[in-house]
């Protein structure tokens, strides 16, 4: 398998946090050397290790952002 490569360019902030330090948080990565994009997902104390996460241009973040503020 191929390595990930990553880098944080910003967090956006923190959602929750479990009993074990794990975070879930929103952050806006640059994947690969990709243009960056907005990310949802956990993140182990250190964040060497994640979880299944999803990742969302600033469109369709802001599109998100219409559709729960209709929901909510």
């Amino acid at each position: 398998m191929a390595e990930i490569k990553y880098e944080i360019i910003e967090t956006v902030g923190t959602l929750s946090k479990s009993p074990k330090g794990w975070t879930k948080e929103l952050n806006l990565i640059s994947w690969n050397g990709r243009d960056p994009k907005y990310d949802l997902r956990d993140w182990a104390p250190d964040r060497e290790k994640m979880g299944k996460g999803v990742t969302l241009t600033k469109e369709e973040v802001l599109t998100l952002k219409e559709l729960l503020h209709t929901f909510v």
